[in-house]
């Protein structure tokens, strides 16, 4: 059997989150004995399973000539692209003639199913959750001592650490809010504008940052993610609307406890492994909660084992054979 896995890790697409989890799926599976052959964007069409994890314009031009069963993995729905562009009320009708034009859909969380299946009811789907790279995604205290060196934060001080787009959708506005109440704590966003001047809000966002004061640091893009999460005491995931984040298994694979805004997705991933907050005056009290959290960061490690890429890996491989019967 060969597998092509499509992925447009370029341009716009190159630091988004699909791309990033596509890539420690593909890893895991080159690695797997069992593993059928696979390829990453190869142009050929003899391909007994294509496997999408974007569904841009090169991806749609490759699904008309790609010959083999075509799935796709929906790590965006309508409800998870409000918010990221400016033209993501035009891009939210193309879902669902997209999404109808694949033959299998591999769903991340139980919510996202429910979604697959209200704009594409007839395309059959599997959930398979995100997976997270346990060998990577570890503490390391040299890599703490390097991240903060780096970024001049002291050895002693608190760090709430968050990786996410600067978006509304991610909840920048209230990582900037809470920054401003506790000044005595150090706040670290990871992550920029993958679609640039498209962002939703890129303009006032990035006035906003302006006014923020000397607790805070917006790194951009980084070269190594494991050393951001070392370094930080709380991972903070102000999301308003999220599938299976990766950000969050990478946090509670790395030890850290995980303060998460009190919606669904989250209270249903998650269970009593994280902390949630309803409001801004909630998440202040749970930041500054060092007892508790050091509770919760014991369960956050042990949380992630269900989640392990080589566990998740075995899972497509079990669903790519059952597609093509092989």
């Amino acid at each position: 059997m060969k597998v092509n896995f499509f992925v447009e890790d370029m341009l716009l697409f190159k630091y988004i989150g699909c791309a990033t989890l596509a890539k420690a799926l593909y890893r895991a599976l080159i690695m797997d004995e069992s593993c059928p052959q696979v390829a990453w964007n190869a142009r050929g069409r003899e391909f007994d399973l294509v496997h999408y994890h974007t569904f841009g314009p090169f991806a749609l031009a490759n699904k008309t000539y790609s010959l083999g069963v075509k799935v796709l993995t929906a790590h965006s729905t309508p409800r998870l692209n409000t918010g990221n562009l400016t033209i993501s009320e035009a891009v939210n009708h193309l879902y669902p003639e997209i999404y109808r034009g694949f033959d299998h859909i591999i769903t991340i969380s139980p919510l996202c199913d429910e979604e697959v299946h209200e704009i594409a009811p007839d395309v059959p789907t599997t959930l398979i959750p995100n997976g997270v790279d346990r060998d990577r995604f570890r503490p390391d205290p040299e890599k703490r001592a390097a991240f903060r060196k780096r970024y001049g934060i002291g050895e002693d001080e608190w760090v709430v650490l968050t990786v996410a787009q600067q978006t509304p959708r991610k909840g920048i506005y209230d990582f900037i809010a809470l920054s401003h109440k506790h000044p005595d704590i150090r706040f670290v966003w990871v992550g920029g504008f993958p679609y640039g001047r498209l962002s939703q809000d890129y303009s006032i966002i990035e006035e906003e940052k302006k006014r923020c004061g000397k607790n805070v640091i917006f790194t951009g893009f980084v070269d190594d993610i494991t050393a951001a999460y070392c370094s930080a005491d709380v991972f903070f995931i102000p999301s308003y609307a999220e599938g299976l984040p990766m950000v969050a298994l990478e946090a509670f694979a790395t030890g850290l406890p995980v303060v998460a805004r009190k919606i669904p997705e989250f209270t249903g991933n998650f269970k009593d492994t994280a902390v949630y907050f309803e409001n801004l005056e909630g998440a202040g009290r749970l930041i500054e909660d060092r007892s508790l959290l050091g509770r919760h960061a014991t369960l956050s490690r042990p949380f992630t084992e269900d989640y392990d890429i080589r566990k998740i890996a075995k899972l497509h491989i079990d669903l790519y054979r059952e597609l093509t019967g092989q």
